[in-house]
């Protein structure tokens, strides 16, 4: 099962593809997503391969985690990907640390897992902040 399909059930799935669909609606070509707790990588692939899907041209992700051996598998699952049009970055972080990075230039869509009083970190550092369902609820998106 490719990463697309296997992520399309993540409860996250439903706002990614409609912040995406927003930015193409806008005619927007091009995008920049950041997942603040990416794991193995899998999920952030995942939506910049759903992104090209919808026409996207110019895919940039940057995928930030703490665990150096998830970081590892992110960085071997992105050279697997050979479309020019999508630039994939996995680096070990703290994600406060790293989020604060992304406030001069703030990113399309941030992704996060955990809240972890990164709230304002998160809004700083993306339009679209899309993380898990609180009790059970779709996940919101907030606009920063």
């Amino acid at each position: 099962m490719d990463a697309l399909m296997r992520h399309r059930h993540d409860p996250r799935w439903p706002a990614v593809e409609a912040a995406l669909g927003a930015l193409r609606e806008h005619h927007r070509r091009a995008v920049r997503i950041v997942d603040a707790d990416c794991g193995a990588g899998g999920f952030l692939i995942a939506v910049a391969e759903r992104a090209r899907a919808m026409g996207f041209t110019a895919i940039e992700g940057r995928g930030i985690g703490g665990s150096p051996a998830l970081i590892g598998r992110a960085k071997a699952a992105a050279r697997r990907h050979r479309d020019a049009a999508m630039g994939l970055v996995f680096e070990r972080a703290d994600p406060a640390e790293a989020l604060a990075t992304e406030c001069e230039f703030p990113a399309d869509i941030v992704v996060w897992h955990r809240g972890g009083g990164l709230t304002g970190a998160l809004r700083a550092a993306g339009t679209w902040v899309i993380g898990d369902p609180v009790e059970g609820r779709v996940p919101r998106e907030m606009m920063a």
